[in-house]
């Protein structure tokens, strides 16, 4: 029987892997990609082998399969052509350092075991050496010989394969932390290894050229952190399905037929080179520069090809016209996705690519098969003339290569980028309809759409939009561009500014109302400008200082908040309020209700929270929470205290209580300017409409649909909308242009916003943006302590040891880093991912000092 295997894999228990490293997943997986068999990784973990106990079934000798109610509930997520049945080897990686020949020696090994009782001796030795439960592919102080040798006296069948034996770090053979032979590194114990994982970076051609690796078979594996990424490297067997006929294949040859290999060109350490500089170097170059970095004269990382040709007896010529009599087939493949990335020009994540992929399997079957056998003819028929001929290149060694080098994975291409533009743009893959994309919530009609540039975020040589000139004239609105000044000079009637990131919104809105006083006579206590922070406020109120100084005292600018509070210290009876009333805080507020009620603390800021939303959205209450609202207002009304979010509830009560109050505060403020329209909720739009009824009122509102950010408390970007409706043929003005931010960040917004044109950019581009899709919260957790070990140059033995660093790349200091989250809970993970590593940090909030109990304690301690 011919099959694939693919046997070094990681668990969701090992650092930086995906939570779908389950075995579900992994047998989904697998058979999407036509793995017969596929190793459970990280069988040392004592969480990973109780679940791997549970869920597997003995198969064939040696190998397991799921329990049959978990198969059948993957065999329905598969298509007819991809059939479940997985099988699974227990396997697991072991990274061991110490000391040896007077140098520190940093090993990967893999190890295979065939069955939980083995599996459980494995364990139980290793734990006592150090420990095995801060990772699936635990870090041991023991030399490699030591760790076969406790392999070989586990049980029978046990073995032992050294993994990515070219890796610069943390290989048999690597460079930097590696021996120069196998029987270097495991002494009188070398003739029990009999095969060898050749890694990502070489393939078998250039292992050809050391014989003292003739004797070994070659394995290759994908190393996946996530089950998308089996079968990306893989190893081909013609024998029986059972774990002993692949150990038996492996010693012996019989029934071994190859491998599935990457082109090495796309591994991360093929090339030599120093990726801070980006200088890429063949090994020539490098001996010819003394391993040297010619742009900051740093030593060089040494790549695989490098390490090779140190330890090689044979030229490539000479190795490849007569391999080694144990040498297997060799098929080097790009993985489908990456394919078809390339036909439609997204990235492998896009949902055409899934549509195309989803398509092709439900057609042709699993993708390794379909890579190397189907006949390109059905492959045309199934997706495209391109397609096929991609793949038709793919198997002929027609492929484009750029080597990737010190960490950086390479890429390989089948088409010249030419090439590709002279296919007809739609229909590449399949004729699939276009994406429908996000409109832009447009109030009036939108300037024409413009396409981006098809250059991904970061690709440099984009040219900015030439800064507009200024229009003559003098005044207030002098300095300003042409789209600023007519929003600023259009002072009556509703008007609606649409403002784009960046495009000096703050700028237009002081100098219309700079405008309006200065040039337009209005009194400047007749003008009102309503924004949401203090900050911004205060901002506001310092820019009109500047630009009309004698009369900026009088301009009232407010937050939401403020101003309700303003028309109840004028009107607080005509909303039921008593003199003397106030506000109060939030932990004076919980312990009120968590005594009357007999809530706990938390519960009592739970049903506070859940209080404040319904009053910003204007939901009514039902059940207990509607009780306990009664309770709520009772006992504050008793102490004659309301909360921040009463003020504006109330204010709108006393107004609406008096059509007279009303009429008064219209003609007291009779042009008002709203700033981040898009975030006001129910409530907010009410009291604005309040004071500047419609249709005709003089009311300005700025802000951008797109940059929407309080939906969850209650805002909602469809008030824009409503003001459109409510004031009947508003002016609508746009501002496009934005001065804040490079082409780079612009260009990657609009295509993360999913709006063609969402401003354009003033600035030039200098910077570099990376898009990083990760799998879950805990591997994007650790793809930015990763990146920040790479930035800061390393700090520690997992900086080393995940590849994050080789040495300082940008010359930076924490202090010059930041990472921002779009929210308190997905700051967590991070923060316990830059505990886990060691890093110095702190993390910022939104929660006030006075709300943590500790501190509470201390105020009040020091009140006494």
């Amino acid at each position: 029987m011919r099959f694939h295997a693919d046997l070094h894999i990681h668990s969701k228990h090992s650092r930086a892997t995906s939570r779908d490293c389950d075995l579900e997943h992994l047998a989904w997986w697998a058979a999407r990609k036509g793995i017969a068999v596929v190793g459970t990784g990280d069988f040392t973990h004592p969480a990973w082998r109780p679940e791997l106990k549970e869920k597997l079934r003995p198969a064939e000798p040696g190998l397991f399969r799921l329990a049959p109610e978990i198969e059948a509930g993957v065999a329905e997520r598969l298509p007819r052509a991809c059939p479940a049945g997985t099988r699974f080897m227990l396997s697991v990686e072991i990274s061991t350092i110490y000391r040896k020949g007077e140098r520190t020696r940093k090993v990967h090994h893999l190890i295979y075991v065939p069955d939980f009782d083995t599996a459980n001796r494995v364990a139980a030795r290793l734990a006592r050496i150090g420990n095995i439960a801060a990772d699936g592919r635990p870090i041991l102080g023991l030399d490699s010989r030591h760790l076969l040798e406790i392999t070989l006296e586990a049980g029978e069948g046990a073995y032992l394969v050294p993994a990515h034996i070219w890796t610069p770090w943390f290989s048999v053979l690597g460079s930097r932390s590696g021996f120069d032979s196998v029987v270097e590194c495991y002494d009188d114990l070398a003739p029990h290894i009999f095969a060898v994982e050749t890694g990502l970076s070489s393939d078998p051609a250039m292992n050809w050229r050391v014989a003292a690796l003739d004797r070994f078979r070659l394995v290759s594996s994908s190393d996946a952190h996530s089950p998308a990424k089996l079968g990306r490297e893989a190893t081909a067997f013609d024998t029986e399905l059972d774990y002993f006929a692949i150990r038996r294949a492996l010693e012996t040859g019989r029934g071994y037929v190859g491998t599935v290999e990457f082109f090495p060109e796309e591994g991360k350490y093929h090339l030599d080179g120093h990726r801070k500089c980006e200088v890429r170097l063949t090994p020539e170059e490098t001996r010819r520069l003394d391993g040297r970095c010619p742009a900051c004269g740093q030593p060089v990382t040494v790549g695989v090809l490098n390490r090779v040709e140190t330890l090689a007896d044979r030229g490539e010529d000479e190795a490849r016209a007569a391999p080694p009599p144990c040498a297997g087939a060799v098929s080097s493949l790009v993985p489908l996705p990456e394919i078809l990335s390339e036909i439609t020009g997204t990235g492998t994540g896009a949902q055409a690519v899934a549509r195309g992929y989803e398509r092709l399997l439900g057609a042709l079957g699993p993708e390794l098969p379909m890579l190397e056998q189907v006949p390109v003819e059905d492959i045309e028929r199934a997706g495209s003339p391109l397609l096929a001929e991609g793949i038709a290149r793919l198997r002929a060694g027609r492929v484009i290569r750029e080597a990737g080098y010190d960490g950086a994975y390479g890429t390989i291409r089948l088409f010249e980028d030419a090439e590709l533009r002279t296919r007809t743009a739609g229909g590449l893959l399949f004729d699939a309809p276009a994406a429908p994309g996000r409109r832009r919530r447009a109030l009036a009609e939108a300037p024409a759409e413009r396409r981006l540039s098809p250059s991904a975020p970061g690709e440099r040589g984009t040219p900015a939009v030439p800064l507009p000139a200024a229009p003559a004239g003098g005044g207030v609105l002098a300095g300003l561009d042409p789209e600023q000044r007519a929003a600023a000079a259009c002072t009556d009637g509703p008007v609606a500014i649409v403002a784009g990131p960046g495009s000096g919104k703050t700028r237009v809105l002081t100098h219309r109302i700079a405008h309006l006083v200065a040039e337009r006579g209005v009194p400047p206590a007749a003008c009102l400008a309503v924004t949401f922070t203090r900050r911004a406020a205060r901002e506001l109120r310092e820019r009109l200082a500047k630009l009309v100084p004698e009369a900026a005292p009088a301009i009232a600018v407010h937050t939401f908040h403020s101003l309700g509070l303003l028309i109840l210290r004028e009107h607080g009876a005509a909303a039921g309020l008593h003199r003397g009333f106030r506000i109060a805080d939030e932990a004076e507020r919980a312990a009120l209700l968590a005594e009357a009620l007999g809530l706990t603390p938390e519960r009592a800021r739970r049903t506070l929270a859940g209080l404040a939303r319904a009053k910003r959205t204007q939901r009514p209450l039902v059940g207990p929470l509607a009780e306990q609202a009664a309770a709520y207002r009772r006992l504050m009304e008793e102490r004659n205290w309301i909360d921040l979010d009463d003020l504006v509830g109330l204010a709108i009560q006393a107004l609406e209580s008096d059509p007279g109050l009303t009429a008064l505060w219209h003609d007291r403020f009779r042009w008002i300017s709203v700033d981040e329209v898009q975030d006001i909720d129910e409530q907010q739009y009410r009291l604005i409409r309040l004071l500047a009824p419609p249709p005709t009122a003089n009311l300005c509102v700025i802000g951008d649909p797109d940059q929407a950010i309080y939906g969850f408390r209650g805002a909602d970007a469809a008030c824009f909308q409503r003001f459109a409706r409510d004031y009947a043929g508003p002016t609508v003005l746009a501002l496009r242009r934005n001065y804040r931010s490079t082409g780079t960040i612009v260009a990657a917004a609009s295509q993360v916003v999913g709006i063609a044109e969402l401003a354009e950019a003033v600035r030039e581009r200098h910077e570099r943006v990376v898009l990083h899709a990760a799998p879950s919260e805990r591997a994007e957790a650790e793809f930015v302590v990763e990146t920040i070990e790479r930035l800061i140059g390393g700090h520690s033995f997992f900086s080393l040891d995940s590849g994050r660093s080789a040495g300082g790349e940008a010359g930076l200091s924490f202090g010059d880093i930041a990472v921002l989250c779009r929210t308190e809970a997905l700051a967590v993970p991070v923060a316990e991912a830059l505990a886990r590593s060691g890093m110095p940090f702190r993390r910022h909030g939104h929660g006030a000092l006075l709300d943590r109990p500790a501190v509470r304690a201390l105020a009040a301690a020091l009140e006494e």
